[in-house]
């Protein structure tokens, strides 16, 4: 069986629909091999990752990287292998969350703002015209609303913030 599963979902996210549909998959053993773009990209942490490895090497279904890197948990060679390079794929996870974490830390002790500032909608500003518009030609809120991409929430405001500049 051959079957071709792209998985969206964060490495570190738990719940993880295509990752768990392909262990069913090996579980039930309709496939004998598993290809990853990365191995780090496999696991959610390095813990996990062995341990699913672990449990796919029990099942006899192999995990093959792009790279061309065969993972089998059977041998020594092969756990070894595995579990250095998950280490390595942790150490760099974790070293990114560092570094973003200081970069936050530097820019809040340098007075910066973080994250979207007070009255900054540039989607809805510019859909106001539209919204309004079709508020004048009696359209509903929740149609405007699935016509435009917003919600119906958006929708509101933009009427609201209309209303009181009319004031």
């Amino acid at each position: 069986m051959v079957g071709v599963f792209k998985e969206t979902a964060s490495g570190a996210s738990a719940n993880r629909a295509a990752r768990n549909h392909i262990l069913n998959l090996a579980q039930a053993r309709q496939i004998d091999a598993i290809l990853v773009s990365e191995l780090s990209r496999w696991g959610r942490s390095t813990q996990d990752l062995l341990d699913t490895l672990n449990r796919l090497a029990g099942w006899k279904v192999s995990v093959v990287a792009m790279n061309g890197m065969t993972f089998e948990l059977d041998t020594p060679h092969g756990r070894m292998m595995a579990t250095m390079l998950a280490g390595i794929a942790q150490f760099e996870r974790d070293l990114l969350s560092e570094r973003v974490k200081s970069g936050l830390a530097a820019a809040r002790a340098r007075g910066k703002r973080l994250g979207r500032q007070p009255g900054q909608r540039p989607k809805s500003d510019k859909l106001a015209p539209k919204v309004l518009q079709a508020i004048e030609d009696g359209r509903s809120y929740r149609w405007i609303a699935r016509d435009l991409g917003i919600s119906k929430n958006t929708v509101t405001d933009i009427v609201r913030r209309h209303r009181q500049n009319a004031l």
